[in-house]
């Protein structure tokens, strides 16, 4: 299974404050770890949400509102995205994480949405579209 592990913001990240030299190393560290248990499959950290935009809908219509946003910890500084076996098996993964932030940190682990989830809801066509995608994206 799929799991995106969110990295929430702080008042510090929303700030732009850069992580350390320790914290970069430890994070380094524990990147490695995941990528040689065959667990990593991306991982980025996000810059302040002051440089980002939300695109709103409304029905038909759309409306861009610029960052920053409110509410820091809602907010999202930085993701991984594992393959792992289990919740269980992210958690203890999440465990053994670095505190992501100097002043706090929070992580949120969210399974990924599988084209079976969807089976019902699919035609066979969608389903084949589907795994073309899916086919092409790990040849890039």
């Amino acid at each position: 299974m799929r799991v995106l592990v969110i990295v929430k913001a702080t008042a510090a990240s929303e700030a732009g404050v850069m992580p350390g030299t320790e914290l970069i190393e430890a994070m380094d560290r524990f990147n490695q770890e995941l990528l040689q248990a065959g667990v990593l499959l991306a991982a980025e950290g996000l810059k302040p949400s002051s440089s980002g935009s939300r695109v709103r809908f409304s029905g038909t219509s759309r409306s861009v509102v610029d960052g920053p946003f409110a509410e820091a910890h809602e907010l999202v500084a930085g993701f991984w995205l594992w393959q792992v076996r289990s919740m269980d098996e992210a958690i203890e993964w999440a465990r053994r994480c670095p505190n992501p932030h100097a002043d706090g940190g929070e992580l949120e682990i969210r399974p990924v949405f599988e084209a079976d989830d969807f089976a019902d809801a699919m035609t066979p066509a969608q389903r084949e579209s589907e795994a073309r995608k899916r086919a092409q994206l790990a040849d890039n």
